[in-house]
Order: structure tokens, then sequence, then C-alpha cells
């Protein structure tokens, strides 16, 4: 039997977010992509990446919400390398509540429980953390699994991060510890 080649996975967490600085849950109808922090973080970790600090990337992947994709881009000026994107690749779907305030939203929509109810939508028209824990993880699979013995960075969210971790090393989809990413890390 043949041995199977080393993939390498890069998740990162995009830069920082108008939407984080204005506190807002930013979906698909109002990520308006990265504040000047989030741009001058993503310059940092480009340059790192340029500099060495990481295995030379192969491809790279992005979720199609601006504040990924820019951080992809910054990033990418040092590799030149087309940008693949996935919307599977996205943070949990918001629905309604993409755009409304994070100190509002419990007024609106009431608590979130996904631990006690994980196929229940956060919002009307959102999706559930079941179904995003679905669609994350097999988005993260196919990448993986298309680039055998390559080096993969995926930017991404926060999130999607969590699922990777949970999902790559058999892991509970919740419990045991939180990861509270950092933007571009």
């Amino acid at each position: 039997m043949a041995a199977m080649a080393t993939t390498r996975v890069l998740l990162v967490r995009h830069g920082e977010s108008e939407v984080s600085v204005d506190g807002v849950l930013g979906g698909s109808e109002t990520c308006r992509g990265l504040s000047d922090l989030g741009r001058r973080q993503s310059v940092a970790l480009r340059d790192r990446l340029a500099n060495g600090h990481e295995p030379a990337i192969d491809e790279i992947w992005s979720s199609t919400l601006p504040r990924a994709f820019e951080t992809a881009e910054v990033v990418n000026e040092a590799f030149g390398l087309e940008i693949h994107t996935d919307t599977d690749l996205e943070e949990l779907r918001p629905g309604e509540a993409d755009g409304v305030r994070w100190d509002d939203f419990r007024d609106i929509f009431g608590p979130v429980e996904t631990e006690r109810y994980p196929h229940r939508p956060i919002a009307p028209g959102a999706e559930s953390r079941a179904s995003f824990i679905h669609r994350t993880s097999a988005a993260l699979h196919r990448v993986v699994e298309a680039n055998e013995g390559r080096t993969v960075a995926v930017f991404c969210h926060g999130g999607v991060i969590d699922v990777g971790f949970r999902s790559f090393l058999d892991l509970p989809r919740s419990g045991a510890f939180d990861l509270w990413t950092l933007n571009t890390s």
C-alpha cells in the first residue's frame, strides 16, 4: 500500500472587518470587507508568509464574503496564485439577522440556543448550527481531498476554523474547548 502524501492546510481567519467594527452580523448582504486595521493585519500576514515563516503555499481558497476574499487578495500579492472561492466556506448564514447589531439580536430574534436546538435556525431565513457544521466541514474536506500532498491556505472565518479543527481531529461538534481565533491568525 502506497503511503499517503501529507497535506498541509492553513486555516486563516480574515482581517478585522467593517461589520465587526460596527458591531453587526455580517452576512452576504452587509459584509463590506476589511477595516483599515484589517488591511494592515493582512499586509503583516502577507509579509510573514512571504518571508518563509511557513511552507510555500501551493493553492489558495477563500470564502466569498468580502472580508475573507480581501484578506486572501492581500496575502496573494506575495504568491500570484489563482484564488479559488467557495460559498460553502462562508460563516454561518444569518438570514434576516444579516446587518442586525449584535446588541439588538436577542431582542429581535430571542436567545441563540444552538447547543440545545442545533437544527433550529438562529433567525428566519438563517441556517442552523447543524447545517453550518455539515456545510463547512464538507467544503473543507473537499479542499483537502483535491489537494493531497500540497499546502493549501483557506481564508475563511472563526466559525469555519472551529468546525475544521473539530472535523479534522474527529472531536464533538461542541464542548471541551472553544476556539476564539484572532484576525489573520
